[in-house]
């Protein structure tokens, strides 16, 4: 079964658009997760219709964040994509009027509602902000280790780091 990616997707797309300075196409953002721009304008569409993005028309045009970081969470961006599933897993629904399929399936969906109600209570306690700040945490701590290694061997840093 295929997994459904998008949230992943607009997160990582996002936190790019938090580090440039202008607006960026469609056609960049795309270029960063391997997709086709139409479906970066499906899915960002939705962030716009909730006010968390912009998008400007034209030469020099694009898609902006429109909200503080600190104010959008990831729930809200899950929500703004529609509420996808979160679980590929299921119950089977063949037989339901045999007792077994119907205690199995009771069983399994009071799990998959908590598991779904404390993701997404999860979802709600992260900020794009934290996101932000995990990535430039991640760029310094890389940066400073490809300038050690650059050091003790004597050679300009490369972009392999």
């Amino acid at each position: 079964m295929r997994r459904d990616s998008r949230l992943s997707g607009v997160l990582h797309v996002l936190v790019h658009m938090a580090q440039a300075s202008e607006p960026v196409t469609s056609e960049t953002l795309a270029g960063l997760i391997k997709t086709n721009p139409v479906v970066i304008r499906r899915i960002m569409g939705g962030l716009r219709n909730k006010g968390y993005v912009r998008s400007d028309k034209g030469h020099g045009g694009g898609w902006t964040i429109a909200q503080d970081l600190s104010t959008v969470t990831l729930l809200d961006v899950y929500l703004a994509l529609g509420s996808p599933d979160l679980f590929a897993l299921g119950n089977r629904t063949e037989a339901p009027r045999c007792f077994v399929e119907q205690a199995v399936n009771a069983a399994l969906n009071d799990t998959f509602q908590e598991a779904e109600a404390l993701l997404l209570n999860r979802l709600g306690t992260i900020t794009l902000a934290a996101l932000s700040e995990d990535f430039h945490s991640r760029a310094r701590s890389a940066d400073r280790r490809c300038r050690a290694e650059s050091h003790a061997a004597h050679a300009l840093p490369t972009r392999t780091c």
